[in-house]
């Protein structure tokens, strides 16, 4: 396994498959009335968020508890020596000093995981980095996929909206082409990157002339603090055109899937009650998280030592 996850670039169509039967597996945990496997005693997992977050901050916490590690909480607010003009390599060589294991890195700025990575011995696994990537969160999108298609050969994928800014579209587009979905990325064409032919999807601007075939729809928050560089219509505008309410719900197939990453801007990207249909698996998709941070923890920290012993 390796020991860094910085970018789903790094994953083959057996990496990851390897990545969610091992979440399959571990699943089973949480439904044991003693949730926890000594698998990571004595290992030490630090979650260093220099931006805020409630979804994966907690999941990797959870994970790396319930396999019995012990767990540091960074925050780069006025509480810590960010405060104070700490640098982010001064910050590493800390945490270096103190022996952990792995760290599990939010940053806006993108590469930050990769240049911590060179700067200290422990993993490093990518929360987020920039306008870069989110692995975590693909592997968690496809985790929740899979478990309602068994096959990702040849399914349709929308990913609808604003591409250009989206970790998330970015590692989703990776990790869904590397498992051989279809993916179309729909949205406004501001807000869709020029080079996104180039990684193996189609283009559409149009989400009612596509949304029937599709088998997942996968939607992205509008980022309203964009507002301000005119990348968008109106709001009202932007749901009225690339908005998921029940009109465009009922055109979509029997079995078709509607996902989100969180947090929702209900009535813009989507419709209340479209996201509490019984089509949406967006609370799967949280759930599903808690699985597949237990199996990278897992596989990068606890499985690291049996392949060593192994070979």
């Amino acid at each position: 396994m390796i020991k860094h996850l910085l970018s789903m670039d790094q994953l083959s169509a057996g990496d990851i498959t390897k990545i969610l039967d091992t979440a399959d597996s571990l699943r089973q945990v949480t439904h044991r009335p003693i949730k926890k496997l000594p698998t990571l005693r004595g290992r030490t997992v630090c979650n260093l968020f220099y931006e805020a977050s409630t979804r994966t901050r907690i999941s990797f916490e959870l994970a790396a508890k319930r396999l019995s590690a012990d767990v540091i909480n960074f925050s780069a607010d006025s509480k810590s020596s960010v405060s104070k003009g700490e640098s982010f390599k001064d910050t590493a060589w800390t945490l270096e000093a103190m022996g952990v294991d792995a760290i599990v890195v939010r940053h806006g700025s993108s590469g930050a995981p990769y240049q911590l990575s060179k700067w200290v011995k422990a993993s490093v696994l990518n929360a987020g980095d920039g306008q870069h990537e989110h692995p975590t969160q693909a592997l968690l999108d496809i985790f929740s996929i899979r478990e309602r298609f068994k096959d990702l050969e040849g399914l349709r994928v929308l990913i609808v909206g604003d591409i250009v800014h989206s970790r998330v579209a970015r590692s989703n587009v990776k990790g869904l082409v590397t498992m051989g979905a279809d993916v179309t990325l729909i949205g406004p064409p501001t807000l869709i990157p020029a080079q996104a032919p180039s990684w193996g999807v189609k283009v559409s601007g149009d989400l009612d002339s596509v949304i029937a075939d599709a088998d997942v729809c996968y939607l992205l928050r509008v980022q309203r603090e964009r507002q301000s560089e005119q990348l968008l219509p109106s709001l009202r505008e932007y749901a009225a055109m690339w908005g998921l309410d029940a009109r465009r719900m009922a055109k979509m197939r029997p079995d078709a899937l509607v996902m989100h990453p969180g947090p929702m801007n209900r009535g813009v990207e989507i419709a209340a009650d479209v996201s509490e249909s019984p089509r949406s698996i967006i609370l799967n998709q949280v759930a599903n998280g808690l699985a597949v941070r237990m199996s990278l923890l897992y596989l990068m920290l606890g499985g690291r030592d049996e392949e060593e012993e192994a070979a």
